[in-house]
């Protein structure tokens, strides 16, 4: 619970910034804010959990039914962000409580639980994040979505293309502004790959704040094109023939009582190190190997959508290559490795992780892989640094490479089954975020397409 002293700080300084509303905002199993709206006046007692929520009204938190008592929020005002936009609105992430003691079912609570054992190992877990995704307005003529600028470059994809970014200006200016007056450390932006898509990266920080500060750049990127009667999406794969909307996690551990980044070579190589000619610590090495191991469970949180799987593709009916990982393998600097080892940064990069992600806990479970990895000294094996979309099968088989699961009902099952899911998440919200999906995988896999029946009525 905040202290008293630091409520009646957070609450002169708000004041005096224009503040008259606050939300204390708890998220859903699709990382979606929820939270009451209440006027400044009520702020000693929205943090003292004076504001009860039906949590099993939301999805994926357990809870579900009418006999279920409620949850009080607790906002942290450690993080608390005031609206650029409209300065009377502020926001500040909050844990749901039950009883006096945390829900089990708040991917926030999860997430703090493993940064403890994080801690308590010596470990800070620092996190960055690169959206991506994309923004349409309607035709004034025919209603249809279309990309804020007319799209004018040349060539499979606009990656990086200036006259695209240019001609999007008004959106991208004002979100470039919002996200410098925070404090971010906005770094840059641009035209992604596909027609209409944009990324924004800003500097890491601790794996809490960066998981709040996503969960908050969606709601901004969702008014600001509002604002222009445009609308920003978050879906992973719009179009079967333009490229998925990643959130690739950048992560590496520091030391708690140093800062100093443990993912850094040492001045003697690991043997590893030398072995696989890879120059990172044997921490690093460790955090990757746990990440390798648990990945087909993991990537059922970090692509957690019916829709995610029609992005983890090499190619499909795109005119050029995915870019999205496909293998259970990483790499020193291989953008189709499942886990890359950047060469301009100290961190492991998982860039199977996209866009409809809850961070929460995709950060809570890539953490506690990434520690039984150095609980138990686990080896990565060989990176592979080859362009892996022109391994055939037989190929991929002899470097005993597996596949990353191929739909949401794979990945969930491997979910189910793994021992490090229950421990991370609890036995409860571990069925509750099965059962979820399963319900998303079958309404997504028995409906039956417009283009399905066109496409076999007459043939079959």
């Amino acid at each position: 619970m905040p202290t008293a002293p630091q409520v009646i700080a957070v609450k002169k300084k708000l004041i005096k910034s224009g503040v008259e509303y606050v939300f204390a905002a708890f998220v859903d199993v699709h990382g979606n804010s929820k939270s009451k709206c209440v006027p400044i006046n009520k702020f000693e007692e929205l943090c003292a959990g004076g504001e009860l929520y039906t949590v099993g009204a939301n999805e994926g938190m357990g809870l579900v039914g009418p006999q279920e008592d409620e949850c009080n929020t607790v906002p942290d005002l450690n993080h608390v962000i005031q609206f650029p936009w409209d300065k009377r609105f502020a926001w500040m992430p909050a844990d749901c409580y039950r009883y006096g003691k945390p829900h089990w079912g708040d991917g926030r609570v999860i997430l703090q639980k493993v940064l403890k054992k994080a801690a308590d190992m010596g470990f800070v877990f620092n996190l960055g994040i690169e959206p991506e995704f994309y923004v349409f307005k309607p035709n004034k003529e025919t209603g249809q979505l279309e990309p804020l600028a007319p799209l004018i470059y040349k060539g499979p994809n606009a990656c990086y293309d200036v006259r695209q970014t240019l001609g999007s200006m008004e959106f991208l200016d004002p979100m470039c502004r919002y996200i410098e007056s925070l404090g971010w450390g906005m770094h840059s932006f641009d035209q992604e790959c596909g027609r209409g898509q944009f990324e924004f990266d800003f500097h890491y920080t601790d794996a809490l704040t960066m998981s709040d500060r996503l969960i908050f750049l969606r709601l901004m990127a969702k008014e600001v094109a509002a604002s222009l009667g445009a609308i920003a999406t978050f879906m992973p794969k719009p179009f079967a023939n333009d490229f998925r909307s990643g959130a690739h996690f950048n992560m590496s551990l520091s030391d708690v009582k140093t800062g100093r980044n443990v993912f850094l070579p040492s001045k003697k190589p690991h043997a590893w190190s030398e072995k696989y000619q890879i120059n990172a610590s044997h921490v690093c090495l460790n955090f990757v190997a746990g990440l390798l191991k648990h990945a087909p469970a993991l990537t059922a949180v970090c692509c957690p959508t019916f829709n995610s799987y029609k992005g983890l593709i090499a190619q499909g009916d795109l005119a050029d290559m995915s870019w999205a990982p496909v293998l259970r393998c990483y790499g020193k600097n291989n953008r189709s490795a499942m886990l890359r080892l950047p060469m301009s940064r100290p961190c492991v990069e998982n860039r199977a992780v996209d866009m409809s992600v809850n961070p929460y806990l995709a950060a809570a479970l890539s953490l506690a892989a990434g520690l039984e990895g150095i609980e138990n000294d686990l080896d990565p094996g060989e990176p592979l640094n080859d362009n892996l979309y022109s391994l055939s099968r037989k190929e991929t088989a002899k470097k005993r490479v597996s596949r990353l699961p191929e739909t949401l009902l794979d990945a969930i099952r491997e979910f189910e089954a793994d021992p490090l899911v229950t421990e991370t998440f609890g036995p409860e919200f571990q069925e509750v975020y099965y059962e979820q999906k399963y319900k998303e995988w079958t309404k997504g896999f028995y409906r039956v397409y417009e283009e399905e029946r066109a496409e076999m009525l007459t043939h079959l």
